[in-house]
C-alpha cells in the first residue's frame, strides 16, 4: 500500500540535515533530534494515544489520529525524511507501540529489515517518535550505535544479551529518532506505573538515496572525526569498521572519491 506522509513537495534547504547530522546517522545508524515537535502537538498526540480505542491504535493509530499526521508535515520533519529518503517516498507501515505499567519483558535483540536490498547502501527510514517524556526506568528502545553496518539475519542476533556500548533511547516529549533499518535494537522493559507508548513509521526510497542532504562542508575536519570514531563493541575490527563508515558516505554523499586522498584516509 502506497500512501501520502505529509506534504512531499520541495523543502527548504535550512530545512534539510546538516553534513555533521548526516555524519552522525551515518556513523551510528540512528540520528535523535529533542524538542522537534511543539508542546501543543505533543499533548495532542499524547490524548489521542490515551483516548483511542485498542482497535484503532496499533496499525490503524496513523489513520485515526489527525496530530500524528500533523507531525510529520511539520516543515523541519519534512526536511530531515527528505535527507534521508528523498522525494516522492512510499509509506511502508506504521505502529503504536504500548508497553502497559510494570511489564518487565524485554524483547531480544533484532533488525528490522528482514531481507537485504539489492544495494545494501539503500535503506528504509524508522521513525520513534515520543509524545511524552520517556525515562530510562520506563524501557525506552535499546540500540546498538553502528551495529546498522554490520549485515545480519534477524534471528542470528537474537542470542545475545548486553553489548558493551549499547544506548537506551531515552527521550523527552517532543523527540524523534531517525533509525536506519538495520539498526539493531529491541525493547525495554517499564518499570514505572504509566504506560509507554512510542510511535513507529517506516518509510521506502523510491530514488538513490545521494546527496539529499545539505552537503556543505560534508568532508570538513568534522565530519572526518565523526566518521573515524570506533564503537566499543568492534574490538579490532575498528578499522572495517571506519571502512564500512566512508564507503556508506560516499554513497550518501554522492561522491565516491572522498577519503582517496591522504587526508581522507582511515587510520
Amino acid at each position: 500500500m502506497v500512501e501520502q506522509v505529509g506534504d512531499q513537495t520541495a523543502v527548504r534547504r535550512t530545512d534539510l540535515l546538516t553534513a555533521v547530522e548526516m555524519a552522525r546517522f551515518a556513523a551510528d545508524g540512528f540520528l535523535i533530534v529533542p524538542d522537534l515537535v511543539p508542546t501543543e502537538l505533543n499533548m495532542a498526540v499524547y490524548q489521542d494515544q490515551l483516548n483511542i480505542p485498542e482497535d484503532k491504535q496499533g496499525y490503524h493509530f496513523w489513520f485515526n489520529s489527525e496530530a500524528i499526521r500533523k507531525v510529520f508535515d511539520l516543515p523541519r520533519v519534512r526536511g530531515i525524511v527528505h535527507s534521508l529518503v528523498g522525494p516522492n517516498f512510499s509509506y511502508n507501515h506504521s505502529y503504536l507501540h504500548v508497553v502497559k505499567p510494570g511489564n518487565l519483558k524485554t524483547q531480544n535483540w533484532h533488525i528490522d529489515s528482514g531481507t537485504m536490498n539489492p544495494d545494501p547502501r539503500q535503506f528504509d527510514l524508522q521513525a520513534f517518535y515520543f509524545a511524552h517524556d520517556t525515562p530510562l526506568e520506563m524501557g525506552p528502545t535499546l540500540v546498538l550505535p553502528g551495529s546498522h553496518l554490520r549485515k545480519t539475519s534477524y534471528w542470528a542476533i537474537s542470542r545475545y544479551k548486553n553489548i558493551i556500548g549499547q544506548r537506551h533511547l531515552a527521550a523527552k516529549a517532543g523527540t524523534i529518532v531517525f533509525m536506519h533499518q538495520d539498526i539493531w535494537h529491541c525493547a525495554q522493559a517499564n518499570q514505572t506505573e504509566r504506560t509507554r507508548y512510542v510511535f513507529k513509521i517506516r518509510l521506502d526510497p523510491q530514488v538513490q538515496q545521494r546527496n539529499l542532504f545539505n552537503t556543505d562542508g560534508y568532508d570538513s575536519p568534522e565530519v572526518l572525526a565523526i566518521l573515524k570514531e570506533s564503537q566499543p563493541w568492534s574490538g579490532r575490527d575498528y578499522a572495517k569498521d571506519a571502512y564500512q563508515k566512508l564507503r556508506f558516505w560516499r554513497y550518501l554523499t554522492g561522491n565516491d572519491a572522498v577519503g582517496r586522498s591522504r587526508r581522507f584516509r582511515m587510520k
